[in-house]
């Protein structure tokens, strides 16, 4: 994202020298080709705004995924752990059941 914010400003930065070069700043100099590179300019920016949009909403939603797949796997151990315990606590229950201490 960074690097999409310098090449934009690199980009405003020429045609405002180009801009420059070809009418002074003068509002007279403005012709219908400057007003269709500006709108020529505006739609190159949104299409890849656009394209930089997608791309970036589709990292966070598998990202988002991961971290709920990590989670859930993290319970079921969890859950698995206990039941481990429980299993152990009851086997250790049956033998001194069965070798009931004298």
């Amino acid at each position: 994202m960074k690097s999409l914010s310098i090449t934009g400003l690199i980009l405003l930065a020429v045609s405002a020298l180009l801009f420059y070069l070809t009418t002074d700043f003068t509002v007279g100099g403005i012709t219908i080709s400057h007003m269709m590179g500006v709108m020529a300019g505006v739609g190159i920016g949104l299409i890849i705004g656009g394209m930089v949009g997608y791309v970036s909403k589709g990292s966070a939603i598998k990202a988002e995924e991961k971290k709920r797949e990590f989670k859930r796997l993290q319970q079921e151990k969890e859950d698995l752990e206990k039941q481990a315990a429980d299993i152990a606590r009851r086997e250790a229950e049956l033998q001194q059941n069965k070798n009931p201490q004298i």
